[in-house]
């Protein structure tokens, strides 16, 4: 399992543990394209060890997409959001393990 790049990462404390979070700098293909909706992701950011991550796929398109699609930024809460979600679904962030994928683009419309 590969860590999250500290570089470009952003910390959140939510209910006393501490994570840290990512969004892609550049679009995949099919995300700057706006065919599938932008996804970052989630870890502990307790450092000794990596755990699983967690990647939300959200409901909007990447900001930087070549089709000039406005976006809203991903606030804090959001990410709060993702990751309680994430976890009353049963993502440990402790236990090493492939990646856990929280689909939240319900609503999401793909350009043509």
């Amino acid at each position: 399992m590969m860590a999250l790049n500290k570089k470009g990462s952003r910390r959140i404390a939510i209910d006393g543990t501490e994570y840290r979070w990512r969004i892609r700098r550049k679009p995949s293909y099919a995300q700057g394209l706006c065919w599938t909706p932008m996804t970052y992701a989630v870890e502990a950011a307790n450092g000794s060890q990596p755990g699983t991550t967690l990647i939300i796929i959200s409901g909007q398109a990447h900001p930087s997409n070549w089709v000039g699609v406005e976006v809203q930024p991903v606030l804090p809460a959001h990410v709060v959001a993702g990751i309680r979600e994430a976890r009353e679904q049963g993502w440990d962030p402790t236990r090493v393990g492939s990646p856990f994928r929280l689909d939240r683009s319900a609503g999401f419309i793909a350009q043509p």
